[in-house]
C-alpha cells in the first residue's frame, strides 16, 4: 500500500509528501507558488508513462537521448470539473529510433504498465501521438 501526506501551509498553499519523503508544493490557481492539483494529474500521467517508456525502449536496446511529453486535457465546464479527454505527445529523441519500438513502447505503458493510466482510462478517453527527433550523428 502507497500512503501521501500533504500539509496545507497557508491560503492556498499545500505540501505533498509522497511515499518515499519526496515533496511537491501544490497551490490554487489563485494562488500561484505551487503545480495546481488537476495540472498534478497530468504531471503524474506523463511522468508514470515516461517511467515505463524510457525502460521499454531501454530494453529493445534503442539508442534513446531524450524524452519530453506533453498533456493536454479537456475538462467538463461545471464542478468538479472532471477530465474527460487527455492526449498524451510524446517527443522522442534519439539515433536510429524504430518508430514501431516507440510505438509498442508507448502502448505497453498505457495499457499495461500505468497505474495512473489504469486509473484514469475508465474516466477520461486517452489518447496519444508521438514524433521522433533524430539526434545528429
Amino acid at each position: 500500500m502507497s500512503e501521501v501526506k500533504l500539509t496545507w501551509v497557508q491560503g492556498g498553499q499545500f505540501v505533498g509528501v509522497d511515499s518515499t519523503k519526496h515533496s511537491v508544493v501544490l497551490s490554487t490557481g489563485s494562488d500561484g507558488t505551487g503545480v495546481k492539483p488537476s495540472d498534478m494529474l497530468m504531471i503524474a500521467l506523463a511522468a508514470c508513462s515516461a517511467v515505463d517508456v524510457v525502460n521499454i525502449l531501454e530494453k529493445k536496446r534503442q539508442s534513446l537521448t531524450g524524452l519530453e511529453i506533453r498533456v493536454e486535457g479537456q475538462q467538463e465546464p461545471d464542478p468538479p470539473w472532471a477530465f474527460r479527454k487527455i492526449h498524451v505527445i510524446y517527443m522522442v529523441k534519439g539515433k536510429g529510433l524504430s518508430d514501431k519500438a516507440v510505438q509498442q513502447a508507448i502502448e505497453l505503458s498505457e495499457e499495461k504498465y500505468c497505474s495512473v493510466s489504469a486509473t484514469l482510462r475508465g474516466v477520461a478517453e486517452i489518447t496519444h501521438s508521438f514524433e521522433i527527433v533524430e539526434e545528429e550523428k
